[in-house]
């Protein structure tokens, strides 16, 4: 019986460990490069990273505010044969197997634009994810606690990929909203400056209108 209750506890152990590095976030991952980056009006930046040979990458970006919220993309191979190509594009994602070993770049580019820069979002993932400590090369069948572990990792990672696209579209939305609570600023402005214009415009015409010629004045109009 003692060794029986020993065991679970040290099954039951072992899972809190390998939750609690879940949680941390702390497990071994697949290479990954994300990073939000500013590009400037006509300017073009590129990003590299070395793949090996039939290892899968994914490349997700996303324009979060500037301009029309659109970017150039492409992506490069080893031999410089472009394999990812996007033209004037909000947001999208492409997930590839390498063909061969090198360096892969990446290019975001704003020289379409001549006078609005670009607040860019990029994810470039390399490889895929280790698996949890004490799970890789099982023997066995997984059991409910280990599978359990496996499901929480799962919505775990779920869980951060929801919360960064919902803080990119949350960013979005705000730049959006501060960009047409400008321009309505300015055209109420504009308004308010035209409608000031033409009441004095009015007001001078009927003045004009209006006013009482001197005796003098009719005289010398009436000699004309």
């Amino acid at each position: 019986m003692s060794d029986g209750k020993s065991h679970q506890q040290q099954q039951s152990l072992s899972l809190a460990i390998i939750v609690l590095f879940a949680l941390c976030h702390q497990i071994p991952v697949a290479q990954c490069v994300e990073l939000t980056f500013e590009l400037p009006d006509n300017a073009k930046e590129c990003f590299h990273e070395e793949i090996q040979k039939n290892q899968t990458a994914a490349l997700e970006f996303q324009v979060v505010s500037g301009g029309r919220y659109d970017v150039d993309v492409t992506l490069e191979s080893p031999t410089g044969e472009v394999i990812y190509r996007q033209i004037k594009t909000l947001f999208d994602s492409y997930q590839f197997v390498a063909a061969a070993t090198g360096i892969y770049v990446a290019c975001f580019s704003n020289e379409f634009s001549t006078f609005s820069h670009k607040i860019v979002y990029m994810d470039f993932q390399v490889g895929e994810e280790a698996p949890l400590p004490g799970i890789e090369e099982h023997a066995t069948v997984l059991t409910q606690l280990e599978t359990s572990a496996q499901e929480i990792h799962k919505g775990l990672n779920a869980i951060l990929d929801y919360q960064t696209h919902h803080r990119l579209r949350e960013a979005q939305g705000r730049k959006r909203a501060e960009d047409l609570n400008e321009r309505v600023l300015w055209w109420s402005l504009t308004e308010t400056a035209a409608i000031l214009l033409i009441a004095i415009g009015q007001v001078l015409v009927l003045r004009n209108f209006f006013s009482e010629k001197k005796p003098s004045q009719m005289s010398y109009t009436l000699m004309k």
